[in-house]
């Protein structure tokens, strides 16, 4: 099937306005947040329901032309970035709030549904929905899902697999199925499971039925500064060994403070801060002045040079919104950045750094850390320039060496990021050939002509070689 037949089978299905196939309008789709590959789609189509979706599928397979689900565009691995020759199904025109059962804690989303509008649409009712990615505010459901998106508060309150009870999924043939529901559990596999976080490598999901949560009775919020990352590890672990489960328990080093209070929300933060923890507890009010005060103690006995409590809900977000903007503000800092999502024990943070630091000296790229201290989640955000010759390489390479260093600690390669194209040829370092075969077998039974977002998650030999290079070197 030539361009032009398939342009002409796409529009059928879903009008002309939403088939793109010249090259200004490819230009938007050859990236997403992952922007050190970039390669232009076939061509994209936004069907505008799950029935379009199928009739999608159902040409595309027919042809064998592989495509890509994909929604805002906002992930970190390079899950939506074209190898070449793929069309892009966008899902952003199916942004609906289907249903929400409030009686039930319950709503049921289209997979364009933007992550904090859901929470935005319920809130007065006092419900919210509880993943928040950074990125929450473009972010969708449906790409949630595929990646089993994360953010601060997923200490206590889990992941998104924690909140998807079922979805309506179009298999690789174009078969409509829904899958799971409304009830706490069904019986049978965790088809539902499966689904989530297997970046789009198994057919595409077009409705997600979620659990809303309600809205805490009381909300404590503590900031406390550091003279040195070691206090503020050991401030993490003092909260944790005390029995407390905090909402969210973030960190972020000097050169992630300098980033943040030169870019669109500073708080105050001396630069020469080294580092910064945020503690959230919530839950109900009764108890939630101790837990704040003996956090406030644990803080002062780790050594922080300064800690206090939020006074206002206006204050409280400041220091959120402060927060969740670190990736972008690193704009301040260096024209690029390559953001890494590796997994430590908590125990092991100050080891770990360290190695990062070293990793940063050796590379002669700067490095911040931004991360979910509490879960041991580390985001190492690399500046770049890629205007300077051999650098995207370097950066790539010093994220391996990261990496190889969360694996050797315990840890793992990803904690909701997903791997997509960038850590493929990281997928080495925590799984044997036979496992990767394993899950290569299960994709390959949903997906037998691999087809729905070909190249991703698995690792190609040319990409293993190359971090046994990075992680020995």
């Amino acid at each position: 099937m030539d361009d032009k037949q398939l342009a002409a089978a796409l529009v059928a299905i879903v009008g002309a306005r939403f088939v793109l196939a010249e090259e200004s309008e490819l230009r938007a789709y050859d990236c997403d947040g992952f922007t050190v590959e970039r390669r232009l789609p076939r061509m994209v189509v936004l069907p505008g329901c799950t029935d379009e979706v199928a009739q999608v599928v159902r040409v595309l397979a027919g042809a064998k032309i592989p495509y890509i689900p994909r929604g805002a565009g906002t992930g970190l691995s390079g899950g939506a970035v074209p190898h070449g020759g793929e069309v892009v199904i966008g899902l952003a025109r199916m942004n609906r709030l289907l249903e929400a059962d409030l009686r039930n804690h319950r709503a049921v989303v289209e997979a364009g549904h933007v992550n904090l509008k859901l929470t935005q649409r319920v809130q007065e009712q006092g419900f919210y929905f509880a993943p928040d990615p950074s990125s929450q505010s473009a972010c969708t459901i449906g790409g949630n899902v595929a990646e089993n998106s994360g953010g601060p508060h997923c200490l206590k309150y889990g992941v998104t697999t924690n909140h998807v009870l079922g979805v309506k999924y179009v298999t690789c043939d174009g078969e409509i199925l829904a899958l799971g529901g409304k009830a706490l559990d069904t019986p049978g596999y965790d088809l539902v499971g499966l689904l989530i976080g297997s970046e789009g490598t198994m057919g595409i999901v077009t409705e997600v039925t979620v659990k809303l949560l309600r809205k805490p009775q009381g909300v404590k919020t503590v900031l406390a500064l550091f003279d040195s990352v070691q206090q503020a590890s050991e401030a993490v672990s003092g909260v944790i060994a005390a029995g407390i489960i905090p909402a969210a328990l973030e960190m972020m080093d000097r050169m992630a403070i300098k980033a943040v209070e030169r870019g669109n929300f500073p708080v105050g933060y001396p630069e020469e801060q080294e580092a910064v923890l945020i503690i959230e507890v919530d839950g109900l009010q009764a108890g939630l002045e101790e837990q704040a005060d003996a956090i406030l103690q644990i803080c002062r006995q780790a050594g922080c040079t300064e800690v206090r409590v939020a006074q206002t809900e206006e204050e409280r977000g400041r220091w959120w919104a402060n927060r969740k903007t670190a990736f972008g503000a690193m704009g301040k800092l260096s024209p690029n950045y390559y953001v890494q999502d590796g997994v430590i024990p908590r125990s092991r943070l100050t080891e770990v750094l360290l190695e990062i630091a070293e990793v940063s000296k050796r590379s002669g790229l700067i490095i911040a850390n931004v991360f979910h201290a509490g879960d041991g989640n580390l985001h190492p955000l690399i500046g770049y320039d890629e205007r300077v010759p051999g650098e995207v390489e370097r950066v790539v390479a010093a994220g391996s060496e990261i990496l190889a260093a969360c694996v050797r600690v315990g840890g793992s390669i990803s904690g909701e990021h997903g791997i997509g194209i960038e850590k493929q040829r990281d997928m080495v370092l925590v799984y044997s050939p036979d496992d990767l075969a394993v899950q290569t077998a299960v994709q390959r039974v949903l997906d037998p002509e691999d087809l729905s977002n070909p190249g991703k998650l698995f690792p190609t030999p040319s990409r293993c070689a190359e971090v046994k290079r990075h992680a020995v070197g």
